[in-house]
């Protein structure tokens, strides 16, 4: 949801909003294709709690179409494709006159694409559909819950984090940022506290540490989930004066879920981590801690190199499929759609040696790969 002219039934659009309708609009393009083809899951439902109209204005008022009109347009063609496969487009705003607009741009409905919307409270809403699909065992669900603000009610979510589905979450960290310091309505000291499941002051201790915030978060989706292994992966959205806005947490409990997030994201931002406009060297080195975070914003491919190289420098014979798995599971980093960039850059600029070596075991030939040791050779 933008934020700018919020009552407004048609607003306008923030280029970095834009960015975020490219995003959702690529990942359930390829989410629906993949989800669509699996045999257990014979229907597929999209969840937007807070959809709005569906139809901004950029700064030409040239109109642009938001998540719901790009995603039903989506998924009225996978129904097209798949007539033995139901889907299902759930879209909820408060607004009433937001909704009636949103109806007179939305495809038909067909035997098995089914369009269901509603104007109330989005919790209430949340707690409905919740009941309705969370517990089903051929549904496949995608929740999309996108605030204007820093205003996450978890209880609702809950069922949606448990369940076999993914959700995506527009973390507002600038709100935070903003008004924690000057919070003085008890209605705002409510909602932050909310939101991050903490004391008022707990968050000051944060100050503007945005990474802090999107800790807080990450671990208390993980928690809600409540069966163990859970991934979580954020990109941050920034404006044209480089100020981040906020995240996109994408929450799932199945790996491909979470590589093709990442993929997705990576590919949007035209091959980095953000939106970021860094006017930096790409190729800068870049430190990390022990679980591949650093304080640097926007990634490239060569930042996936140097961490390979500072993570496997001077082992030899190194499986290829491992140095895959490593990335698989790294917050940010993908692997699929950047191997072969990868593999350049790590023989060009860091010496990594690639052969085929005969497995003993299984007598089938691998990839192995042997790193430098000692000072990175063209740095």
């Amino acid at each position: 949801m933008e934020r700018r002219n919020n009552n407004a039934v048609i607003s306008t659009v923030s280029p970095h909003t834009i960015k975020k309708f490219e995003l959702v609009e690529a990942y359930i393009k390829s989410w629906a294709q993949k989800l669509i083809n699996f045999r257990d899951c014979n229907r597929l439902a999209f969840i937007d709690c807070m959809c709005n109209s569906g139809i901004y204005r950029d700064d030409d008022r040239k109109e642009v179409k938001g998540t719901p009109l790009r995603v039903a347009k989506i998924l009225s063609e996978v129904a097209h494709d798949h007539l033995d496969k139901q889907l299902y487009l759930y879209l909820n705003d408060k607004s009433q006159r937001k909704i009636n607009e949103l109806r007179k741009h939305l495809p038909q409905e067909e035997e098995n694409f089914h369009i269901i919307t509603s104007a109330v409270d989005r919790d209430d809403f949340l707690y409905e559909v919740g009941d309705q699909l969370c517990d089903c065992q051929d549904l496949h669900f995608f929740l999309f819950y996108d605030p204007y603000d820093a205003n996450i009610n978890w209880d609702p979510l809950v069922p949606f984090f448990r369940g076999w589905g993914e959700v995506l979450i527009n973390h507002m960290v600038s709100d935070t940022i903003r008004g924690v310091p000057q919070v003085k309505q008890e209605s705002a000291k409510e909602k932050y506290e909310s939101t991050y499941l903490t004391a008022i002051g707990n968050l000051l201790s944060c100050g503007t540490d945005k990474a802090a915030y999107e800790h807080i978060v990450e671990e208390i989706i993980r928690k809600l989930n409540g069966k163990g292994k859970y991934f979580v992966g954020a990109f941050p959205f920034y404006n044209s004066k480089n100020t981040q806005m906020y995240s996109l947490v994408h929450c799932t409990n199945n790996i491909v879920g979470f590589k093709l997030y990442k993929e997705t994201a990576w590919k949007i931002f035209g091959g980095k981590s953000s939106t970021q406009n860094t006017h930096e060297n790409p190729d800068q080195t870049v430190l990390f801690d022990d679980v591949g975070y650093d304080t640097k914003n926007c990634f490239y491919v060569s930042d996936i190199a140097k961490y390979l190289q500072k993570n496997y420098e001077g082992k030899s014979d190194v499986l290829l499929s491992k140095l895959w798995k490593s990335l698989d599971y790294h917050p940010v980093f993908p692997s699929d759609g950047y191997r072969e960039e990868i593999k350049k850059y790590l023989k060009s600029v860091y010496g990594a040696q690639f052969c085929k070596k005969v497995n003993p075991l299984t007598g089938k030939k691998e990839t192995v790969v042997s790193f430098r040791k000692g000072n990175l050779c063209n740095e």
